[in-house]
């Protein structure tokens, strides 16, 4: 809107001076404002709160960016949480020769002891070189005697175990974490700890057909191959009821959140997809103990419900593809040539002349062109 400053002359003017005139303000619908109400006074401003108004640069017009409110930070995801105290130590054995020192022990004591008692069989006495002794009986002090050689013995054999290179054990007692057995060869371990064996190589799962969704909402089914290890035995076996399903169920969450796409799409989308899988199971699966190094998809294919749709679709897009590209083919050859014809002299055309040049050698290549295709 327009607006013009007039100068007028007040119609009644003080008596003791000159006539002041008075700076109006008039805009285009004859409204009148005094410039002194523009520019008076205010003896108690009220303060505004101003926030940064959203306003992006317009294109073209040199406006630099005003300042834009922050966005709302996306609520990040719940992390599982296990016991912090539940991790991975190594747990107290002893060699395997203390094992069998104990048990040898045990066995003799039983020997003497039936030989104090005197009911050790005359061959075994001489097979051993024993002296005839007439024996004492069965009393209180024999059976003692027996009760504590037979337990040296039995802890000293029911403790062996033979430790293997890539398994594990996790021991408890009485529902307590004791400590995790990675040692191989012949160890001896106490009888009365419960032991949990637990695969500890590097081993990989190939899974069955999983549902997933490509990045237009269409449904699929993959198949995974997952590389993964057990990372820390305590939390695998004690802190999830069964790591192997946890870790199935993480793929499967992982493939519903990770867009896949068909092979044949863009370049690298199956490698995206791949890392995208990758990141989120492992951590997912690191608050259990599981390392996961990969989760790559090996098979992707439509559901399906949608197959026999989407395989249409995808014959009649390489179709079109495939006009596209003959038509780019047939429009570069009849240029080339016309062009040819027209700068090395050969031939003058006017316009007439030229458009039906351009036709007849369009219809030529076209039908020579289907003429060749398979």
């Amino acid at each position: 809107m327009s607006t013009t400053t007039s100068h007028t002359s007040e119609p009644d003017g003080p008596a003791d001076g000159p006539a002041r005139p008075a700076r109006l303000i008039q805009n285009e619908a004859t409204t009148e404002i005094p410039v002194h109400l523009l520019f008076r006074d205010d003896p108690d401003p009220a303060p505004v709160p101003l926030k940064p108004a959203v306003v992006g640069r317009r294109q073209g017009t040199g406006e630099q960016p005003r300042l834009r409110r922050p966005a709302a930070a996306a609520p990040k995801r719940p992390v599982p949480q296990v016991d912090p105290d539940l991790v991975e130590r190594p747990a107290r054995v002893l060699p395997g020769a203390v094992g069998l020192l104990a048990g040898a022990c045990g066995a003799a004591g039983c020997v003497a002891t039936s030989w104090w008692a005197g009911v050790l069989p005359p061959l075994v006495g001489e097979a051993l070189r024993l002296p005839a002794y007439a024996g004492a009986g069965l009393g209180l002090a024999q059976w003692a005697a027996y009760a504590g050689a037979g337990v040296l013995g039995l802890f000293g054999l029911g403790g062996l175990a033979r430790g293997r290179t890539g398994r594990a054990w996790v021991l408890d007692l009485f529902g307590r974490y004791r400590g995790t057995v990675r040692r191989s060869g012949l160890l001896w371990v106490n009888p009365l700890l419960l032991r949990r064996r637990v695969d500890v190589r590097l081993r990989h799962w190939r899974s069955e057909p999983v549902p997933a969704a490509d990045g237009s909402g269409v449904g699929l089914r993959v198949v995974v191959l997952v590389v993964w290890r057990v990372r820390d035995t305590a939390r695998a076996m004690l802190g999830v009821e069964d790591h192997e399903t946890y870790l199935r169920e993480c793929v499967e969450a992982g493939l519903a959140r990770v867009p896949v796409e068909m092979p044949g799409g863009p370049r690298g989308a199956g490698d995206a997809a791949g890392e995208a899988l990758t990141r989120l199971v492992a951590a997912d699966a690191a608050p259990v103990g599981l390392e996961v190094f990969s989760v790559q998809p090996v098979r992707v294919e439509y559901a399906p419900e949608v197959a026999a749709a989407m395989h249409r679709r995808r014959i009649a897009a390489l179709d079109a593809q495939h006009r596209a590209s003959v038509l780019t083919s047939v429009v570069d050859s009849v240029e080339d040539t016309v062009t040819r014809l027209t700068v090395r002299g050969l031939v003058e055309l006017d316009d007439y002349e030229r458009k039906a040049l351009v036709k007849d050698l369009t219809v030529a290549f076209c039908a020579g062109r289907g003429e060749t295709a398979p």
